[in-house]
């Protein structure tokens, strides 16, 4: 006969993976890592820990780790903020606990105020629902405030990959469409695509670049 303590379940953790790898990539977008790199030492506890989801998150690619000069620097990638966007549309992520910390309110007060200005207008599966774009002066408008923009929250050195650009333009016009006026742009040399891969070869983000009529891929747009 089997003891009581053998036929015993285990507890359920108190925090899910998920919620610790969601807050654990707040804690560092907070700390605008996503923007600068800081010496790991210099991390407090809520950005490194726990450490077996930090260490998942630089294996997937959210969190860069590379060393300069004699100091080890962590950086929030793209990947990661991404990630965290989606991470707090779910609807089963909630604050747990009596209390919650400062830099947690801080956190998602800044996360909110930094949205707000993609918040006034309805949204459709997450994205910000605007006017077609029916012209190629108002597409090359609309591109290049995108590459702009990227370029300078991101820190991107006036190259910012093409798909990033696909994305944030949406909807608002035609796959075959975006593709012509963007080579259209390179006509007028307002860009120059150039013939680089993605950073990681995504095959998503491949799709989302663009080909030339001779098959060439292009990934990226440069000024």
């Amino acid at each position: 006969m089997a003891s009581n303590t053998a036929t015993k379940e285990k507890a359920p953790k108190v925090k899910s993976q998920p919620q610790q790898t969601t807050r654990l990539l707040l804690a560092l977008w907070e700390l605008g890592v996503d923007k600068k790199a800081i010496a790991k030492g210099d991390l407090p506890d809520r950005a490194k820990t726990p450490g077996d989801a930090f260490k998942q998150l630089v294996e997937d690619g959210a969190i860069k780790i590379e060393k300069q000069n004699t100091q080890t620097m962590v950086s929030l990638q793209e990947k990661g903020v991404e990630q965290l966007t989606q991470d707090l549309k779910r609807v089963d992520f909630e604050l747990k606990g009596t209390t919650t910390g400062a830099w947690l309110a801080r956190g998602l007060l800044k996360w909110l105020q930094q949205m707000e200005i993609s918040t006034d207008l309805p949204t459709t599966n997450g994205k910000v629902a605007k006017d077609t774009i029916s012209s190629y002066d108002e597409f090359k408008k609309v591109a290049l405030e995108v590459f702009e923009q990227l370029n300078r929250d991101y820190n991107m050195g006036n190259m910012v990959p093409i798909y990033r650009i696909r994305r944030e333009i949406g909807d608002r016009i035609l796959r075959n469409q975006f593709n012509e006026w963007l080579f259209e742009m390179q006509s007028e040399d307002l860009f120059e695509l150039l013939e680089e891969s993605v950073e990681d070869g995504a095959s998503d983000k491949i799709e989302d670049s663009i080909t030339t009529k001779l098959g060439k891929l292009r990934c990226y747009a440069k000024r």
